[in-house]
């Protein structure tokens, strides 16, 4: 009987529990007694504690008193854990049962825990979207990737946001009893069994400048009220009023993206837009956002979101 443990503390996004829980249950009603998963929750305290959502949990052991070794060690993520340092005890456990667990690893923020125990130190990680470059930042020795689903890296398991979880919950049943009961699961859930495209999709690619006044600003403006428009380096360069040489160099030292990189991210976000909010065709919404062709449109969205233009306006079209 493969042992699940979830760590769970104050302000524990509550479908980050919820979700690889169902997924472990669910898939209990398709394979024998002696193999089905024995999932607990751990936290600190036995007592109630409240999700962000203000739910009430209440965890079946405390990490001091949970029996170890387990199959596969997990801990949740939160709103506040990125910007916070987590519980000693939570820590602690960690530490100590990632290195006797088959598999470890977290849901969404959760991989701050991780970062904080030393677990993910030269290793392949994702999270949320919105924290991957804080992860990126405040834990430099992590290789974290910015779009992937879920990741795992040898013993190590990691998921991007809240939903993500149950994507990885799925991938772990499939590997531990075939992709037949994965499916199985994923259709009493009513998810995929298999998201397509990464987490680009649902996360914009543009971020405000940090000084509005600063030429880059200045040149991101000027290609956001173009996006129709071709640029090279040297016509943005003339309107930083930089040489281009120094103006690439600047722009990627106050971007971490090059002006070439930013224009194509441009155009993606603008077309994204226009297929969530209109039903312009797709050859009027590449012309309009600079693609030039609804082909090379393909191509880039293909690339960067991992879904085809028609694909993503049917699964985000708002009107």
């Amino acid at each position: 009987m493969p042992t699940v443990a979830i760590a769970i503390f104050p302000g524990v996004q509550a479908l980050d529990v919820a979700g690889p829980v169902d997924v472990f249950s669910e898939a209990n009603r398709f394979i024998a007694a002696e193999d089905r998963y024995e999932v607990k929750l751990l936290s600190t305290l036995p007592a109630p504690l409240r999700a962000s959502n203000g739910m009430a949990l209440i965890a079946d052991a405390t990490f001091d008193t949970a029996c170890s070794p387990f199959d596969l060690a997990l801990v949740a993520g939160g709103p506040e854990l990125p910007d916070t340092t987590p519980e000693a005890p939570l820590l602690e456990w960690l530490t100590n049962v990632a290195t006797q667990c088959t598999r470890y690893g977290s849901i969404c923020t959760g991989a701050f825990a991780l970062g904080h125990a030393g677990l993910l130190d030269e290793r392949n990680a994702t999270t949320h979207w919105q924290h991957a470059a804080q992860l990126a930042a405040q834990f430099p020795q992590a290789r974290v990737d910015f779009d992937r689903i879920y990741l795992r890296d040898g013993p190590l398991v990691t998921s991007a946001g809240v939903t993500a979880g149950i994507d990885l919950s799925l991938a772990l049943v499939a590997e531990d009893y075939g992709p037949h009961i994965a499916l199985a699961v994923a259709k009493r859930l009513v998810v995929f069994a298999q998201r397509q495209g990464g987490q680009s999709q649902f996360s914009p690619y543009l971020t405000a400048p940090a000084d509005d006044t600063s030429p880059v600003a200045k040149v991101q403006a000027h290609v956001m009220e173009r996006i129709r428009e071709s640029f090279t380096v040297k016509q943005l360069a003339d309107v930083a009023g930089m040489s281009a040489r120094n103006f690439a160099r600047v722009f990627v030292q106050e971007t971490g993206v090059t002006p070439h990189e930013f224009v194509e991210r441009a155009r993606v976000d603008a077309a994204r837009k226009l297929l969530e909010s209109s039903d312009a065709a797709l050859k009027a919404v590449a012309y309009d956002c600079g693609f030039g062709t609804a082909d090379r449109m393909r191509i880039v969205f293909a690339r960067r979101i991992g879904a085809t233009p028609m694909q993503y306006r049917e699964r985000f079209r708002s009107t």
